[in-house]
């Protein structure tokens, strides 16, 4: 197709999302800003698969890549993702670990994994002639159609209500039959328990004795659901207590008033700690006051009700953590909920609050809102201002909602977005804005939409059922609303996996580099010792190469975007995979995670 003006889907949440809540696999769809207009790329005949030509190489010369702008995406073919990682458990673990940790060993075992999934021949033997892009950079992006502009420095309070207008009418006739209904609060959405507060049916007080009561029972069940880390009912009573009242007299603060949310643990909120699941990090970052992202729910009445288990620091995508036990798939407890936000998932998917609070550096939202069949929303980078957050250093993390329909996250998007005054600076965000799914304008919008799909990536699953569920909700979609499926190609996936883990292993160790030489590692999980040994054998001139591919990388998707829309994959390569009776004292599988990740990575290298 030729090159058209981009509009972005009148979706919620701006740039790329995980939608529609399933239990079974679910579709993710990408949308980004639009590029400047421009010269199209100059074809350059006889590039390999990721774009680099041989450039008469001779032999000990480095390979060479050929300029972006150059290579003939036309000619692309696309190359199945293998990677080469041992799975183990016990004490195979343990024995890993300590190889990875040997200062003579360490780094031959690391090399060895390296080489072994080409990322030594990437990032130190090729030759990549773009300049590093250290934080995702947009060009200028055109208006939205059919939007609503919230104000970023608005008051939370405002931009709740503002998208608040931007809904369809409220209808309590599917949920409520009659004005004196006891319905259990299981599933209920926002609006639901706005709706049953103002019209008597139920209290926040109420509902929190269910909550309390709900924590109590998955947490006594065999085998436990430990999805909550910090918990108190006096605490949680008192919040429940003083929305009560506001209902009382007449003045609620806001349509989530009386709503119950659940925060990652590595996300500050009073009267709590953040560990970030460890056993020690509250120790060295005590938390003085409530991140942004809470205090701006707080603000709207919000009720917290405690501090939501995660992989241990964030470093994994299965939700495994042997220091306060695994959290388990409220669907199938036999399986992972997936991570790192495997608390703030099943506290939603069990029904227990309305919504959470996650991070997402490599999927940390999408992956277990897909795996629990909830929405995860990942924000655009720089559009949720990460004060307060634990992992606020790096170039890939975002806060982000999760929630169990795509008209909360409408809702909880609202209040949480704004950026921070230095990424106003540094990002120049667009106008934070959300659907008008109100306006007689938007009916037929989505008929100008057209969805990008790389079909040999789409179906590149271990599992058809994945890429067939996700065809039809394509195929749905476009039959509905008369959405148009265009064909793109994205070169060189294998280097955007492998920038991704350089940038955020480089940035996450960073972070923790001075606690690890410390001594800290020791009372880590075994994984995340894994994972930190190998980050800590990339070299700054590994994390350059990773910012010089993050530029190409965005430059294929900028070029897509001048022919599509939004851009449509599964969320996950695979389904939810089932808990090892060995892996609940630790686990490290690479593959798994990867199969996970498979479809992730470009909203967080480029922070779409």
């Amino acid at each position: 197709p030729g090159r058209r003006h981009h509009h972005k889907t009148p979706l919620p949440g701006a740039r790329g999302r995980a939608l529609v809540p399933a239990a079974r696999p679910q579709l993710r769809i990408h949308s980004a800003p639009a590029p400047a207009r421009g010269e199209g790329p100059r074809n350059r005949p006889g590039t390999d698969q990721m774009g680099g030509g041989s450039g008469g190489r001779g032999k000990g010369m480095p390979r060479a890549m050929a300029p972006v702008e150059e290579v003939d995406v036309a000619a692309v073919r696309y190359k199945p993702a293998e990677l080469q990682a041992p799975h183990l458990t016990g004490f195979p673990l343990r024995a890993f670990v300590w190889l990875l940790e040997s200062p003579l060993l360490g780094p031959l075992v690391t090399s060895i994994l390296k080489k072994q999934n080409n990322m030594t021949q990437m990032l130190q033997h090729t030759v990549i002639p773009e300049r590093p892009m250290f934080y995702p950079e947009y060009p200028p992006q055109e208006p939205e159609r059919g939007v609503v502009t919230l104000g970023d420095d608005r008051d939370p309070v405002d931009r709740v209500e503002e998208a608040l207008s931007c809904l369809a009418p409220y209808d309590p006739s599917g949920r409520f039959t009659s004005a004196d209904e006891k319905n259990p609060f299981l599933y209920w959405k926002i609006r639901d328990f706005a709706y049953a507060y103002r019209s008597g049916i139920t209290t926040p007080s109420a509902v929190a004795e269910l909550v309390i009561a709900g924590v109590e029972e998955w947490n006594n069940k065999k085998p436990p659901m430990p999805m909550l880390i910090f918990f108190k009912a006096d605490d949680l009573r008192k919040q429940a207590d003083a929305s009560t009242k506001r209902f009382e007299k007449g003045s609620p603060i806001s349509v989530l008033d009386g709503i119950f949310f659940a925060v990652k643990d590595d996300i500050d909120c009073l009267p709590y700690p953040s560990k970030s699941a460890t056993t020690f990090f509250d120790e060295i970052r005590p938390v003085e006051k409530d991140a942004v992202a809470v205090s701006r729910l707080r603000k709207c009445g919000v009720i917290f009700i405690g501090k939501a288990n995660m992989h241990e620091l964030g470093l994994g995508v299965t939700g495994n953590n042997p220091n306060y036990g695994t959290v388990r798939n409220p669907h199938s407890v036999d399986r992972y909920t997936g991570g790192s936000s495997s608390g703030p998932a099943a506290l939603v998917s069990s029904g227990l609050c309305s919504g959470a609070i996650g991070t997402d550096g490599g999927g940390s939202v999408r992956i277990p809102s897909s795996l629990c069949g909830i929405v995860g929303l990942k924000t655009t980078f720089g559009r949720t201002d990460m004060t307060g957050v634990v992992c606020d250093a790096g170039t890939v993390e975002v806060a982000s909602p999760l929630t169990s329909s795509v008209e909360d996250s409408v809702l909880l998007y609202s209040a949480l977005a704004g950026s921070r005054p230095m990424d106003k600076l540094t990002l120049r965000p667009s106008l934070l804005c959300v659907p008008n799914l109100v306006s007689s304008e938007n009916s037929k919008i989505l008929q100008s939409v057209k969805v990008g799909k790389y079909t040999e990536w789409f179906h590149d699953v271990p599992d058809n059922e994945v890429s067939n569920t996700c065809e039809d909700a394509l195929n749905l979609l476009c039959s509905t609303f008369g959405c148009q499926i265009e064909e793109i190609i994205l070169p060189e996936l294998e280097e955007m996996r492998t920038a991704h883990l350089v940038s955020i292993g480089s940035e996450a160790f960073s972070d923790m580099n001075a606690h690890y030489q410390a001594g800290r590692r020791t009372e880590m999980t075994l994984d995340t010792r894994a994972s930190l040994a190998l980050f800590k054998s990339f070299t700054s001139a590994d994390y350059v190469a990773a910012q010089c591919l993050r530029r190409r990388i965005m430059y294929y998707h900028m070029e897509a975007f001048k022919k599509v829309d939004v851009i449509a994959t599964p969320t996950t390569g695979m389904t939810a995979p089932k808990i090892p009776p060995s892996a609940l004292k630790g686990e490290s599988d690479y593959v798994v995670s990867a199969k996970l990740m498979q479809f992730i990575f470009a909203g967080n290298l480029l922070g779409l």
